[in-house]
């Protein structure tokens, strides 16, 4: 495997919009593609740009909003690709906590500033007619539904397969933005600008993959759920069979992005001097390239039979 390009994926958090990272490795995908991957845990948020730029990692799988606070900051990093359009996550509060009243000057928990946790709280505070300064907006990394069931804060937000966890214990949802299905580039392929413009052959190939291990993980089910499970620690089959079924329902099949997804985020992150213009944090191209050659087309054909 000496000719293989080793290729460096950043990880902030597991969870289900991984997943086809996840699958794309099991079946040895990349190695297909002339990749060498390696997943490499990293923190994410505001260490993405960072990490891209140093080369730690050569992409990272991140939302946008971690693409405008960095390049507002003098950063160079896009989004190349997306695995989820809408946001994933519910906000659950501790025992005790029924109103939105109640939120006033207790900890609302965070995996990291800058993290995709970090905008969609601002988004879930407002729903409930609350702002950031009506909390205390701390981090505390992924295990966030321990924090919250057992009150260390009064409320934070939750993907698959935490989600569901919360739910079966019990725990109040008080804003679901799953639910409402709310357009947000939430679960971004990033990279640094430098990186694609001399290695545009291998993010391509990245690309391929990834797609690919999408498709292998919907064609297959019983496999996935294998994969997932192990991935995400899960021995609950309700736990595996809901995560899979979330993954299925709200995965890009071919990594594209939306627009309006975009374009919230910016609305809610985007401050001066920060560019309003989604191009600035968003290149397309890569995925027009793959539809022009009709590698989505050969995936449907191979794995759905369409």
């Amino acid at each position: 495997m000496a000719d293989l390009f080793n290729f460096r994926i950043g990880e902030a958090s597991p969870a289900n919009t991984f997943f086809a990272i996840w699958m794309a490795k099991d079946a040895g995908l990349y190695e297909a593609y002339r990749l060498k991957p390696e997943i490499v845990k990293v923190v994410g948020g505001k260490d993405s740009g960072p990490d891209l730029a140093s080369g730690k990692i050569h992409l990272m799988h991140i939302g946008m909003s971690s693409v405008v606070r960095a390049n507002a900051a003098g950063g160079n990093i896009v989004t190349v690709g997306s695995l989820s359009n809408i946001i994933r996550n519910t906000m659950f509060v501790a025992p005790g906590i029924s109103s939105p009243a109640d939120l006033k000057g207790k900890k609302f928990g965070i995996s990291s500033l800058g993290s995709e946790t970090d905008p969609t709280t601002t988004l879930a505070l407002r729903r409930l007619g609350l702002s950031r300064d009506d909390v205390a907006i701390v981090e505390i990394g992924t295990v966030r539904l321990e924090a919250v069931r057992t009150g260390d804060v009064a409320a934070s937000l939750m993907g698959e397969p935490t989600r569901s966890q919360a739910m079966s214990l019990g725990l109040k949802a008080m804003v679901d933005l799953y639910a409402d299905h709310t357009p947000w580039l939430y679960s971004g392929l990033v990279v640094h600008r430098d990186f694609l413009k001399g290695n545009r052959k291998q993010v391509l190939a990245f690309l391929k993959a990834t797609v690919e291990g999408n498709y292998l993980a919907v064609s297959n089910e019983k496999r996935a759920k294998t994969v997932l499970a192990r991935e995400l620690g899960l021995t609950d089959q309700k736990f595996i069979d809901i995560s899979y079924a979330n993954f299925k329902a709200e995965t890009p099949m071919n990594a594209e992005m939306t627009l309006e997804g975009a374009k919230n985020i910016i609305d809610i992150v985007a401050v001066p001097p920060a560019s309003r213009d989604p191009a600035a944090y968003m290149d397309d191209t890569l995925h027009s390239e793959l539809e022009a050659e009709g590698f989505f087309s050969k995936m449907r054909a191979k794995y759905l039979g369409t």
